[in-house]
């Protein structure tokens, strides 16, 4: 991303279904907005494309940064441009690709019923494979390349980059403990055997060499810099002990000193209520006790939900349209991970039979699920400037996101390199994208605006970690008077699945 010191925030992928409160819902296509988030991913790839057009459906993306990691000997070749320039960030990248193994997941049987499941397990697997070439021994990990200074200087396609492709990587001497901890890992009989391998490796790394990692490489805090990894602690602890059950992970969960308390938000630089989350399941599906430190971390993930519904004791700030409002600055992530949250415990409140103990009273699970559906509803159109903000869905979207590949006409249109400077023609040109970069979300300020230009990165400049959270196989019609069962489909949610059911991607580290 075009910052230096950026909190990212965002996503949610779904429908328009009218206001929530007693107007009817209208038919909504919730099959193209599952797929349009799944080619986004596609059209953010890195690396050699495959030649397969069932494999590679967004045509107008090419070869690109064929000789990542050869400054240092080693294939990097492959992975996720982060956002809109052409850097690859192994600490966002990381949470992604757990946030969509998570989502897909859970709702395993709607990905397949939209015959989107194969789609979502190879744009998992795009970036795993990445993240295993990245962590070549026990304790190296590369987590960067490119830098961001020469790369935000320029604009071009990620196929003509003249930039350099630098590698940056931590190790024993330069320790980066939050990125460690970060790195995921999915699952499928050999290939799992070999994410557990890598994910146990990191932990351990990121467990005996602590520190920062962008005080081991500084050109990584320009873009995203940590501000701590006890989160990423936590949340690696405890994915590992829901994909592999063994109790050293579960220890290092409850003997934890920091569990964070209740927290403002939920993203790629703050996992605790990520953390939070998966203890407060184990509770309710009684395999920890609701006592002690357990009851804690359960209290503050509850806390968090209560405050996004508005049942809290310090509830989250909306905009005048409804959207809750975190950040200036790609407030949308932030709206992505609390909806995620909110409809994954809901779901699980709902096997339960169990609530929410509020400050303003008890939430069902319908109560949940009802205000994931407002927040949803919002980003695909049901807001003040009736703008859905997943770029292709519908009729009146965003047409010039800040992103380099979808705003210069397509190598396969055009061959003609783009120079670095050259690049900025098509940067400051008022015409619309000529390449549309479906799937794609941003989003409006505290006050429901937003201006479609390419110039306005803060707001208009889609990011990877805007979609992972919330992938989307939905129902035909919810309505808010409907059971809760329908609304559950609405999101891609998940928890790590035990055992060997091939379709499991398991995150293991973020």
């Amino acid at each position: 991303m075009d910052h230096s010191t950026s909190r990212a925030f965002g996503l949610s992928v779904l429908l328009v279904c009218g206001m929530l409160h007693g107007i009817a819902c209208q038919p909504v296509d919730y099959h193209a907005a599952v797929t349009k988030s799944l080619l986004y991913f596609e059209g953010q790839r890195s690396g050699k494309l495959p030649e397969d057009n069932k494999l590679q459906r967004v045509q107008w993306r090419g070869d690109s940064a064929l000789q990542d990691g050869a400054d240092a000997g080693i294939d990097l070749v492959g992975g996720y441009y982060d956002a809109g320039d052409n850097l690859k960030l192994g600490f966002p990248m990381a949470f992604t690709i757990t946030m969509l193994s998570w989502s897909t997941i859970e709702m395993v049987s709607q990905l397949q019923a939209k015959q989107e499941l194969a789609n979502a397990l190879l744009a998992i697997k795009w970036g795993t494979d990445y993240l295993i070439k990245a962590h070549p021994q026990p304790d190296v990990l590369y987590a960067q390349v490119g830098q961001s200074d020469s790369d935000h200087g320029c604009w071009q396609r990620p196929e003509d980059m003249t930039t350099p492709r630098t590698s940056f990587k931590i190790d024993a001497q330069h320790p980066g403990s939050d990125l460690a901890a970060e790195t995921a890992a999915n699952s499928d009989s050999q290939y799992s055997s070999t994410l557990l391998m890598h994910a146990k490796q990191l932990f351990d790394f990121a467990r005996d060499h602590p520190g920062l990692y962008q005080d081991s490489i500084p050109y990584a805090g320009k873009s995203y810099s940590s501000s701590g990894y006890h989160d990423e602690m936590l949340w690696a602890a405890a994915w590992l002990h829901r994909a592999t059950n063994e109790k050293p992970y579960l220890d290092y969960v409850e003997q934890a000193q920091d569990i964070g308390g209740t927290r403002y938000a939920f993203s790629w630089d703050d996992k605790y209520l990520g953390a939070q989350l998966l203890v407060a399941m184990l509770v309710l599906e009684g395999k920890v006790d609701n006592a002690g430190k357990w009851a804690e971390y359960r209290s503050h993930a509850e806390e968090f939900i209560c405050s996004c519904i508005q049942k809290g004791s310090m509830n989250r700030k909306r905009t005048p349209g409804g959207l809750l409002s975190f950040a200036q600055w790609d407030n949308i992530q932030c709206v992505a991970t609390a909806t995620f949250a909110t409809i994954v415990y809901s779901n699980y409140l709902a096997a339960k039979n169990a609530s929410v103990n509020c400050a303003a009273g008890n939430a069902n699970p319908f109560d949940l699920a009802a205000f994931v559906k407002s927040q949803v509803d919002y980003i695909l159109g049901s807001n003040p400037k009736n703008m859905s903000y997943m770029v292709g869905y519908g009729a009146n979207y965003p047409k010039r996101i800040h992103h380099r590949g979808a705003s210069i006409i397509s190598i396969k249109q055009d061959p003609t390199p783009v120079t670095c400077g050259g690049g900025y023609t098509w940067c400051h040109s008022n015409a619309p994208n000529p390449n549309v970069l479906d799937g794609a979300v941003v989003g409006p300020d505290k006050n429901d605006g937003f201006s479609d230009d390419r110039e306005n990165f803060q707001l208009g400049e889609p990011t990877t970690y805007n979609i992972g959270p919330l992938v989307g196989p939905n129902p035909d019609r919810v309505c808010a008077d409907e059971d809760v069962g329908p609304l559950r489909g609405w999101i891609v949610t998940s928890h790590i699945a035990q055992g060997s059911d091939p379709y499991m991607y398991i995150p293991i580290l973020t």
